[in-house]
Parts: C-alpha cells; sequence; structure tokens
C-alpha cells in the first residue's frame, strides 16, 4: 500500500517554483466547480481583470492559458507565427534559445540576433538585424533571463521594433510581479508569463496578453494555426462574452492565480517591485560581502534571480544538496554553458522575504566551510543588514 502523501517542507530559493502564501494553498481547497459553472465565470472575470492590472494592460486578450510558462511561449508564437515569416530572435541564454527552437517548429525564416550568456542584448544589433533582413513579423526578446539572471532592458529596443513596423513579442516569465513589465507604456505587442515565479502560485498556469495590433494579426491569418489546443480563435471564445466550450479549464489552478493576484494588487505593485528590488540588492550584497563573484553586472542584474560564480575548488552539487539535507533550502545550478559554474539563487514572490535573505546566508556560509570555502564569520549577513539599513 502506498503511504499518505507528506512531502517535507523546503524553502524553495532557486529559479523556480517558489514558496506560496497559505491563502493560496487554501483557495486550492475550495470545493470544485464545474468549468462553465456562473461561479466559475465570475473567478475567470476576476482572473482577467486582475491580469490585466499587473500586466499594467488594458489589453482585452488577457488570459491565463492552461499549462506552464513553455505553454505561454508556444500560445504566442504559434498563433503569432506562420510558416515563411522572419522572426528576429535574442539569443543570451537557454530560453532565448528554446524560442529559437519553437519559432522554427512554426515553420519561421528565424534570424538571431546574440550575447555572450550573462549580458543583455542591445538596441543596435536588433536594429542591424531589422534593417539587413526587411520584412521582419516580429521581435522575441527575454526580459529576465532565467538561465543567467540578466535583466533585458526594452524600451529602445521598443522604438526600434515599431519603426520597422514589427511585433514585440516579450518572455516575462521570471519579470512577471518582482520587477515592473509594463506592457503598455514600454509599447509591447504580446506577452507571456507563467505563475511559479513572482506571481507566487502552483506551476500550471501561463498568462498571456495580446494587444489589439497582435489580435488583429491573430484574426487575419491565411492558415489554421498549427496547435488546436493552444489555437487562441477558439480559446478566446471561451474566456470573452461567448463563454463556448473548448477544453476543461484547471479549476484549482485558477482559484490559485485569483488569489496571488489578489494579494499582489493588495500589497500595491510598486511596494511589490520596491520589496524585490531592496531584499534581492541585499543578498546580492551579502554574496559579495562573502567574498563571492556574481555572474551579472550591477546594471543589468535582476533582483529576484541572482546567478553566484562557484568558486573553482567548490563542487556544485554537494553544496547544493547539503543545503538542501541540513536547511532544507532549495537553490538551483547552472545551465547549458554556466552548468557546474554558477548557482542560482531565487527570491520570488511569497519566497522575497528578510528572513529567507539572512537564513540563506547564514546556511550558506555553513556549508561553503565544510567545503573548504573560508567566509568571514558573518560577512554575508552583516552586509546584507547593511544594505537593508540604507
Amino acid at each position: 500500500m502506498y503511504s499518505e502523501l507528506n512531502p517535507t517542507q523546503r524553502i524553495l530559493m532557486g529559479p523556480g517554483p517558489s514558496d506560496v502564501a497559505p491563502t493560496v494553498l487554501r483557495s486550492m481547497a475550495t470545493p470544485l466547480l464545474g468549468h462553465l459553472d456562473p461561479q466559475f465565470l465570475g473567478v475567470m472575470n476576476d482572473v482577467m481583470d486582475m491580469l490585466r492590472q499587473v500586466f499594467q494592460t488594458e489589453n482585452q486578450l488577457t488570459i491565463p492559458m492552461s499549462g506552464t510558462g513553455s505553454a505561454g511561449m508556444e500560445t504566442v508564437f504559434v498563433n503569432l507565427i506562420e510558416p515563411g515569416d522572419k522572426v528576429v530572435v535574442g539569443v543570451k541564454g537557454l530560453f532565448g534559445q528554446r524560442m529559437v527552437d519553437v519559432a522554427k517548429r512554426c515553420g519561421a525564416e528565424v534570424i538571431t540576433v546574440e550575447a555572450p550568456w550573462g549580458r543583455a542584448i542591445e538596441p543596435s544589433q536588433v536594429k542591424a538585424a531589422l534593417q539587413q533582413h526587411p520584412g521582419v513579423k516580429l521581435v522575441a526578446l527575454v526580459h529576465a533571463e532565467t538561465s543567467t539572471g540578466v535583466l533585458q532592458p526594452l524600451a529602445e529596443i521598443s522604438q526600434i521594433v515599431h519603426e520597422h513596423e514589427a511585433l514585440l513579442v516579450v518572455d516575462a516569465v521570471t519579470s512577471l510581479a518582482g520587477i515592473e513589465v509594463g506592457i503598455d507604456k514600454i509599447g509591447i505587442d504580446a506577452c507571456y508569463s507563467g505563475t511559479q515565479k513572482c506571481l507566487s502560485a502552483p506551476p500550471g498556469l501561463a498568462p498571456v496578453t495580446f494587444n489589439q495590433k497582435a489580435a488583429a494579426v491573430i484574426a487575419n491569418r491565411k492558415q489554421l494555426v498549427q496547435s488546436w489546443y493552444l489555437d487562441l480563435s477558439m480559446i478566446q471564445n471561451y474566456w470573452g462574452n461567448e463563454r463556448l466550450y473548448h477544453h476543461t479549464a484547471p479549476i484549482t489552478m485558477n482559484y490559485a492565480l485569483r488569489e496571488t493576484l489578489r494579494l499582489i494588487l493588495a500589497e500595491g505593485l510598486e511596494n511589490v517591485y520596491a520589496r524585490h528590488w531592496t531584499l534581492g540588492g541585499a543578498l546580492q550584497k551579502g554574496l559579495e560581502g562573502m567574498g563571492l563573484k556574481l555572474l551579472v553586472d550591477k546594471d543589468i542584474r535582476l533582483p529576484e534571480l541572482t546567478a553566484v560564480t562557484i568558486p573553482d575548488y567548490v563542487d556544485d552539487a554537494t553544496v547544493r544538496k547539503q543545503l538542501l539535507a541540513q536547511y532544507g533550502i532549495e537553490i538551483g545550478g547552472g545551465l547549458g554553458a554556466f552548468k557546474g559554474k554558477v548557482w542560482r539563487v531565487g527570491l520570488m514572490g511569497y519566497s522575497c522575504n528578510q528572513r529567507n535573505v539572512v537564513l540563506f546566508l547564514s546556511a550558506l556560509e555553513s556549508v561553503l566551510k565544510t567545503n573548504g570555502y573560508q567566509a568571514p564569520v558573518g560577512a554575508g549577513v552583516a552586509a546584507a543588514m547593511e544594505n537593508l539599513q540604507k
């Protein structure tokens, strides 16, 4: 016989998922409703309204797709791209590479603009690509590159993209509800995210938003969307006024998303952003106070995800296993070119609090000491607290 499921309590400080608030967990124990029940339709309306506020947009087509953040990426690409379309993709980490893969599967002619992992794409690179390849349909960029901790500036690139009459598509999986995305303010035409990062709900939904220009591209397609499940021409009829059945929405996940959006708006978006910037900065100062090097330059460094260079003689997996076993703290290892070379420390959503900053720095100091790295005693916490007091 199988025993009752009883997972060990963890402190989730990796690249996702993040911890969730107790009220979000309680919302998932709410009795189920049918996916066309009038009460659930009310939940859907609440979710759409609050998503618009968190995305900072007036876009009518703003909904959570059934699936994780990768489903959001595929939703945007399969609905906007038709075979033969020219697409520019910025690649500066693993998730830019995934964009390239998905765009190619849609039949696009993909033009890559690349930067070394740990750096950002420069506006001049995008401009050059658009000048060299007339008729580009869209430019896709990762706002917060989860594999490196790089924050991609978007405002200047948005202007360049629109001067060339292309669409700007943005991956905000790690940035939404952690730092400002500003869909309407920056002029992002289509954007996708995921629930498991700074939104602080379990993985399972992928919020997407499309402005009128992007929605018109979908409405005027010459060919059917290659994915039946992700075809917005049908799904928007379920989330829109008609409420026509398409698939059975994940009821419980929408309860969770509704509750976490409510908490974010109750705190206030500006306060949420300030919390991530303040505590993320304190964590980074603490790591530097321990003598550790951070991968990304300060001017393009995310507050909610920090890539830490692993000292040469310290084993990546050993430290992560000890943090988990001794302190219940989960952090992430490096991906791709940085596998075994960096740790990725998340401070996202509900996990972004002062207790976690102090606990992690203390735990890391202890574990590193047993692995031959001697940091000044208490230096990490002291540097973090000094930064917070400023």
